[in-house]
């Protein structure tokens, strides 16, 4: 005999499920408040200490920048006291550069004295004008000295970089503008022109 069990005697197997983990105890309110406010306590003293970096950053700043404004003041001032005393220096230059030449120039001017008390009616002519020659020599060295030299008119030919025609009359002997007379010496002062020559200057008539 087969024994046969009704499908309606079938009993179902369900797993059982795994204990629920029982939840931790909620927060109350009052904890949740002393929560925030520690963290607001811990934002507000990262806030203070960056703010106190700040500060300091900025007081550093302040006196970088104060020490820089009085280096400027004091470079301004030393340039201002450097610029007065060139101005100073240059006016006594100017004022009394001359003075070694305007001394030598007093002896020639002491000689011209002594032979004018002399006088003319007192020695004969010759001797007067030889005194006369004399002084002018004396002060063409001295000229000479000091780097002046009297312009040669070597050839007639007009020259205008060292020459100024006072007159000019037209010829027809001439076929480019010409030296007639010179009225007036010109000289150099080393290699600058210190005063032109004086001349009188012939040029081609017109049309010729």
């Amino acid at each position: 005999m087969t024994d046969k069990k009704d499908k309606g005697d079938e009993i179902e197997f369900i797993p059982e499920a795994p204990p629920e983990k029982e939840p931790g105890p909620a927060k109350t309110a009052p904890e949740k408040k002393e929560m925030e406010e520690d963290k607001t306590a811990e934002h507000a003293k990262h806030l203070r200490e960056k703010l106190r970096k700040r500060e300091a950053e900025i007081k550093s700043l302040k006196k970088e920048l104060d020490d820089l404004k009085d280096a400027h003041l004091r470079r301004l001032a030393d340039m201002e006291n450097l610029r007065k005393r060139f101005e100073r220096e240059k006016a006594d230059f100017q004022q009394y550069a001359l003075s070694g030449l305007l001394l030598e120039l007093l002896d020639v001017s002491d000689n011209f004295e002594r032979a004018l008390q002399i006088g003319v009616s007192e020695t004969d002519g010759k001797t007067f004008r030889e005194g006369v020659e004399l002084i002018l020599r004396m002060f063409q060295t001295l000229l000479t000295k000091h780097g002046v030299r009297p312009i040669v008119v070597e050839n007639r030919a007009f020259d205008p970089n060292f020459q100024h025609a006072m007159t000019v009359s037209e010829s027809d002997e001439v076929q480019e503008p010409t030296v007639e007379e010179e009225l007036q010496k010109g000289y150099m002062l080393y290699d600058r022109l210190l005063r032109p020559t004086l001349v009188k200057v012939l040029v081609p008539k017109k049309g010729q």
